[in-house]
C-alpha cells in the first residue's frame, strides 16, 4: 500500500504539471525553453574518423575551434600562425612571414625550410591534403570550422600524419536562401581586413557561395643604410593579401550531391626582417638599445605569392553504402621571396660579409584523387574503405646576391616529382550499449625523384638526382567506454609513416635524404558533459616513440639545409580542454597541454653555433655538439589558453566583453642548445568590447591583440652574427559585421 501511495503521488504530480505547462502561455513556454538552450552548452561535431560525430564520442584527442572564438582571432588581419597556443600541444612558426608556416603537435614538427620539404603535421582544407608548405597559409576567412588532431592519423588520412592533422572546412553552398556576411575592420598600422560571403540558391538544385577577404598593412617599419639611422631608404613589413572562393552545390534529389570549389590567393609584401646582432651575446634577451620599429639592411626586401585549386567532392546515397569521389588540384603559379640573411651591413658587429638570398618555386602542380566508400548500418557494425592517389611536381630553387652590386652570385634550381597511392579500411563495433571499438589499417606506397636542374657558381659534391621509394602499413585500435550517461573513457594505440625526404644541394651541402620516420602513439583520455551541460571537459595523456626521426640541422657555418635521422625520438604529455557556463551572462574556457620531448641517439652529432654558447657536450675539435637528450625545437612544455565572455542585455541587444589569453614556455630554435637561441616564455592576449543588436545581426567593436606589447625573439638565423626576429606587435582597431 506505501509504494501504492508514492507511485499515486508520482502520477498525480506528472499529471498536474503537465496540465500546468498546458495552460501556459505559448511565448511563457518557449521562453523557459529558450532560457534552458542559453545554460546548456550545444554539442560540438567533428570530421575527426570522416563522419560527422559528437566530440565525446570520438577516441582521438581533438580540439575545434569554431564560431565566435574563431571570429576573434581573425579579427586582427593574422594570418594562420594566430592559432599557435589557441588549443593544446599546438605550435606555429615561420622563418618565412606570411607564407611558409610549419606546424607542431605534441612538440613534434619539421623545421625544414627546403621549398620541397615535408612535415608530419599535414594541414586538410576541405577534404584536400596542402602538401607542399607553401600551400599551407591560406588565409582564414568563411570557415566553418578548423579541428586539431592530435597524435597519429595514420589510417584515414594518412598523407604524413605522424604527428597529426589541422582540417579546416570552409562554409558550404545551401539551397534554402540568400544569406551572407560581411566584415569589415581597421587598426593600427594601417591594417585593413575587410571579407565577405553570399549565398545564392540558383535553383531548387542548384546553389553558389562566393567568398572573399582583402587584407592590408602599411610598410611601417623605418629602413635604413647606415649604422647611425640617419640615411631612411624606405619602410617595411606591410602586405597585401587577396583571396577568393566560388563553390557551387548540385542536389538533383536526395541520392546524389556535388560540391565545386575554385579558389587563388595573391599575396605581396615584405619578407621576413631579420636582424644583425638582435639577441644580446650570453643570454636570449634583446640586444641594449633595440629598436624594433627600424631596421638597419642594405638588401632588398620583398615576397610575392599567386596560387590557384580547385576541388570536386561527389557523393551517392546507394542506400546500404555511401560511396564519395574527393578529387583536388593544386598549384603555386609563383612564389618569391627575397631578404637579408645576414640581417645588416658591414660595419656592423658579426657581419664579415654581405649576402641576400631569395626562394624561389616557379611552378607546382599537386593532384590527389580518394574513392571512399562508407556503410550506413543501424546495427552494431560500421565500416569505412578507400584508395588515395597523390601526385605532386614542383620545380624551385634559391639564389644568393651580392648586396652591393646585387648581382647574382649562384642559383640550384631543382625539381621533385612525388608520386603514391595507399588503401585503407576501418571498422567500427558496438559490442554493446556501452563499449565500442574501431580499428582500421592502410597500405602506403610513396615515391621520390628528385634531380638538380641548375646549379651555377655551386660545385656540386654529391649526386645531382637521387630516387627514394617506401611502402609501409599503418594500423590503428581504439575502444570507447561510456561510464555513464555524460562521461566517455577511451584508449588508442596508432601507428603513423612519413615517407623519405629530400633536401636540395647548396654551395656547401649536397642533395641529402632522410630515411622514413615510423611512430607508434599510446593514448588515453576522458570525455565529460558536467553539471546538466553546463560544462564540458576533455582530458588526456600520452606516450609516443618515433624511430629514425626526420631531422633538419640549419646553419653552423652557413646557412644551409641538411637532413638527417634520430634513431630514436619520445614523447609524453597531457592535454586538458575545459568549456562552461558560470551563468547566462559569463562563459568561461581554459586548456593546458604538457609536451615533453627527447632525442635519444648518443651518436648524433651536428655543427655547432659559430656565435652561440653551445650548452651541449662539444667534440675535441670544438666543431659538432652532442644532441643527444636534447628536445625537439619548436617544442614548448606547457601551453595554457583561456577565455572570457561576459555580455549585459541593452536595448534590443547586448554589450559583451571578451578576452583570450595563451601562453607557452620557452623553445629551443635548433637542434642543439644554446643560451642565445632560446625563446622565452610568450603571453599573447587578446580583448574585444563591442555591441550586437537584432538578433546577433549586426555587431560593432573595438578590439586589441597583443594588448601587453610583449615582444620575444621567436626564431634565428646561425650563421655570422646574432641574427633573430620577433613576434607581432600590440594591435587595435575597431571592426563591424552584418549578416543578411
Amino acid at each position: 500500500m506505501i509504494k501504492m501511495s508514492k507511485m499515486h503521488k508520482r502520477v498525480v504530480a506528472a499529471h498536474g504539471a503537465m496540465l500546468a505547462l498546458s495552460v501556459l502561455p505559448a511565448g511563457s513556454a518557449l521562453a523557459q525553453a529558450a532560457q534552458a538552450q542559453a545554460n546548456e552548452l550545444q554539442t560540438v561535431t567533428v570530421t575527426a574518423q570522416r563522419r560527422t560525430e559528437n566530440i565525446k564520442e570520438v577516441p582521438v584527442s581533438v580540439s575545434a575551434i569554431k564560431g565566435e572564438k574563431l571570429d576573434v582571432l581573425v579579427s586582427g588581419g593574422d594570418d594562420i600562425r594566430l592559432l599557435a597556443g589557441k588549443v593544446p600541444s599546438l605550435n606555429i612558426e615561420s622563418s618565412n612571414g606570411r607564407t611558409f608556416p610549419r606546424f607542431y603537435i605534441r612538440g613534434y614538427g619539421n623545421t625544414d625550410f627546403s621549398l620541397f620539404a615535408s612535415q608530419p603535421v599535414s594541414l586538410i582544407v576541405d577534404d584536400i591534403v596542402q602538401e607542399n608548405p607553401i600551400l599551407k597559409g591560406f588565409p582564414i576567412f568563411d570557415v566553418a570550422g578548423v579541428e586539431v588532431l592530435r597524435g597519429p592519423q595514420g589510417t584515414l588520412f594518412g598523407r604524413n600524419t605522424p604527428a597529426g592533422v589541422v582540417k579546416f572546412e570552409s562554409e558550404k553552398p545551401n539551397l534554402k536562401k540568400v544569406e551572407g556576411y560581411y566584415n569589415l575592420s581597421y587598426g593600427s598600422h594601417g591594417t585593413a581586413n575587410v571579407d565577405g560571403a553570399v549565398n545564392v540558391p540558383l535553383s531548387d538544385k542548384w546553389a553558389m557561395r562566393v567568398s572573399t577577404l582583402r587584407q592590408h598593412r602599411d610598410d611601417y617599419i623605418n629602413n635604413y643604410s647606415d649604422l647611425a639611422r640617419t640615411n631612411k631608404t624606405g619602410e617595411l613589413d606591410g602586405y597585401n593579401e587577396h583571396a577568393e572562393r566560388v563553390q557551387f552545390l548540385y542536389t538533383p534529389d536526395s541520392t546524389f550531391s556535388a560540391l565545386f570549389n575554385v579558389h587563388q590567393r595573391t599575396t605581396s609584401g615584405s619578407a621576413r626582417l631579420f636582424r644583425a646582432n638582435l639577441i644580446q651575446k650570453g643570454t636570449n634577451d634583446f640586444a641594449p638599445g633595440t629598436d624594433l620599429d627600424s631596421i638597419v639592411t642594405n638588401a632588398l626586401n620583398f615576397q610575392d605569392l599567386k596560387t590557384q585549386g580547385a576541388n570536386m567532392r561527389l557523393s551517392w546515397d546507394l542506400g546500404p553504402v555511401k560511396l564519395y569521389s574527393i578529387t583536388g588540384y593544386e598549384t603555386v603559379n609563383h612564389y618569391n621571396s627575397r631578404g637579408d640573411i645576414d640581417g645588416g651591413i658591414i660595419g656592423q658587429p658579426g657581419v664579415p660579409f654581405q649576402v641576400q638570398t631569395a626562394s624561389r618555386l616557379t611552378d607546382l602542380k599537386q593532384y590527389s584523387q580518394e574513392f571512399r566508400v562508407e556503410s550506413k548500418n543501424t546495427g552494431p557494425l560500421n565500416w569505412q574503405a578507400g584508395l588515395y592517389y597523390f601526385d605532386e611536381d614542383a620545380t624551385g630553387g634559391s639564389d644568393n646576391f651580392d648586396s652591393v652590386t646585387l648581382a647574382q652570385t649562384s642559383r640550384v634550381v631543382s625539381n621533385q616529382k612525388n608520386k603514391a597511392w595507399a588503401g585503407f579500411g576501418s571498422v567500427s563495433y558496438a559490442v554493446n550499449d556501452a563499449f565500442t571499438v574501431r580499428g582500421g589499417i592502410r597500405y602506403t606506397e610513396d615515391k621520390k625523384e628528385f634531380n638538380t636542374l641548375e646549379h651555377t657558381n655551386v660545385v656540386l659534391t654529391g649526386p645531382a638526382g637521387i630516387s627514394e621509394s617506401k611502402s609501409k602499413v599503418n594500423w590503428d585500435l581504439s575502444g570507447t567506454y561510456k561510464l555513464n550517461r555524460d562521461v566517455n573513457a577511451y584508449a588508442r594505440v596508432a601507428t603513423g609513416f612519413r615517407a623519405p625526404s629530400i633536401a636540395a644541394a647548396s654551395a656547401n651541402v649536397p642533395v641529402t635524404v632522410a630515411d622514413a620516420e615510423t611512430i607508434t602513439s599510446y593514448e588515453a583520455g576522458i570525455k565529460a558533459d558536467l553539471f546538466e551541460r553546463r560544462a564540458r571537459a576533455n582530458f588526456s595523456i600520452y606516450d609516443y616513440e618515433v624511430k629514425n626521426q626526420q631531422l633538419t640541422v640549419v646553419g653552423g657555418t652557413s646557412n644551409d639545409n641538411k637532413l638527417i635521422n634520430a634513431k630514436k625520438t619520445k614523447g609524453q604529455g597531457a592535454e586538458f580542454d575545459l568549456e562552461g557556463i558560470v551563468s547566462p551572462s559569463l562563459r568561461l574556457t581554459g586548456s593546458a597541454s604538457y609536451n615533453f620531448t627527447r632525442i635519444e641517439d648518443p651518436s648524433l652529432y651536428v655543427l655547432k653555433s659559430s656565435t652561440g654558447t653551445v650548452t651541449d657536450p662539444i667534440t675535441a675539435d670544438g666543431r659538432l655538439a652532442s644532441i643527444n637528450g636534447n628536445p625537439l625545437p619548436q617544442a614548448p612544455k606547457w601551453i595554457f589558453n583561456a577565455t572570457a565572455r561576459y555580455s549585459i542585455p541593452v536595448a534590443d541587444g547586448e554589450f559583451f566583453v571578451y578576452t583570450d589569453w595563451s601562453y607557452r614556455t620557452k623553445i629551443n630554435f635548433f637542434l642543439y642548445e644554446a643560451v642565445e637561441y632560446t625563446g622565452k616564455p610568450l603571453t599573447e592576449g587578446g580583448l574585444r568590447v563591442g555591441y550586437n543588436w537584432a538578433g546577433g545581426k549586426y555587431e560593432v567593436a573595438a578590439f586589441g591583440r597583443n594588448i601587453l606589447d610583449q615582444r620575444r625573439i621567436t626564431g634565428a638565423i646561425d650563421f655570422n652574427n646574432l641574427t633573430g626576429f620577433a613576434n607581432e606587435p600590440r594591435t587595435y582597431g575597431v571592426q563591424f559585421k552584418g549578416n543578411f
